[in-house]
């Protein structure tokens, strides 16, 4: 009995100190209140936020922050009408948004390219912007009329909530209608999905959404084929690149406002980085 008792009260020691040293690198609530907050918006800066929030609350256990990609313009409402605390954006507040909900405060805590991703099996390596702008458009039908093979093209892009299909239809498409056989979706991850099973098709993606299961096409500038690159989105030779953006209602304030220092401090810009996108400090 003597013996089971000095084992509890071993356990129980153990315990104790792993909470002091688990005490040491986690806050813990000054008041015992737990603070919650929501974030919606862009399917681009979603998994930035989400691995800032988990990062975020394993160091503050009173902290509950709950984020859904919804789309930026679905982002923007949220945070305008109070449903949110941040949104999410990867374009800028159009002026309409301004004058609906005049307080929008907009925060640059990342920058990111699109990328143009094809199917692995395609052997077009490079576009211009042009052919680009040809291809969503409708104008250019079969991939033989940029270099490739005699097959149809098969377009993908976002959908109308998307601020990266409003930030190509400004910067790519000069703002020129969308061909009518564009296959929407409603997610970058949902378009890479696409390209992967279809061997016609061409997408476009958040930098951070690229890897060996696509092809990133370069882009035909003046001074040579540029890679989607995070480097060449730093040095500023990439051509289709953006500001990603934290939106609140008024100056951020109360776990808004520290979780928006956390992600601009190093270790949160870190996570922008480690997440395939091009930190800002």
């Amino acid at each position: 009995m003597v013996g089971e008792k000095m084992r509890i009260g071993g356990a129980a020691a153990a315990l104790v100190l792993a909470a002091v040293l688990l005490g040491g690198c986690v806050s813990q609530p000054s008041d015992g209140k737990r603070e919650t907050l929501r974030i919606e918006g862009s399917t681009t800066v979603f998994p930035i936020a989400q691995k800032a929030a988990e990062a975020y609350m394993n160091k503050n256990r009173n902290a509950d922050i709950q984020v859904s990609a919804t789309g930026s313009g679905a982002g923007i409402t949220a945070v305008g009408q109070g449903r949110a605390g941040i949104g999410m954006s990867s374009r800028d507040i159009k002026s309409s948004e301004m004058t609906t909900y005049p307080d929008l405060r907009p925060v640059t805590v990342a920058k990111d390219g699109i990328a143009l991703i094809v199917h692995k099996s395609n052997p077009v390596s490079a576009l211009n912007l042009s052919q680009i702008r040809g291809i969503y458009n409708g104008t250019i039908k079969n991939w033989n009329q940029v270099g490739g093979a005699d097959a149809s093209i098969v377009v993908i892009g976002r959908d109308a909530a998307s601020g990266t299909r409003e930030f190509f239809w400004e910067h790519v498409m000069a703002k020129e209608n969308f061909t009518e056989g564009m296959l929407e979706k409603n997610s970058n991850a949902a378009i890479k999905e696409s390209v992967i099973s279809t061997p016609g098709a061409i997408g476009y993606v958040g930098l951070g959404y690229v890897d060996s299961s696509v092809k990133a096409l370069k882009i035909s500038t003046s001074a040579g084929d540029v890679e989607a690159s995070v480097a060449n989105v730093l040095n500023g030779t990439y051509p289709i690149s953006r500001s990603l953006y934290f939106i609140t209602k008024g100056e951020p304030k109360g776990l808004a406002k520290k979780f928006i220092d956390f992600l601009l401090s190093a270790q949160g810009q870190k996570i922008v980085q480690d997440e395939g996108f091009v930190p800002i400090k």
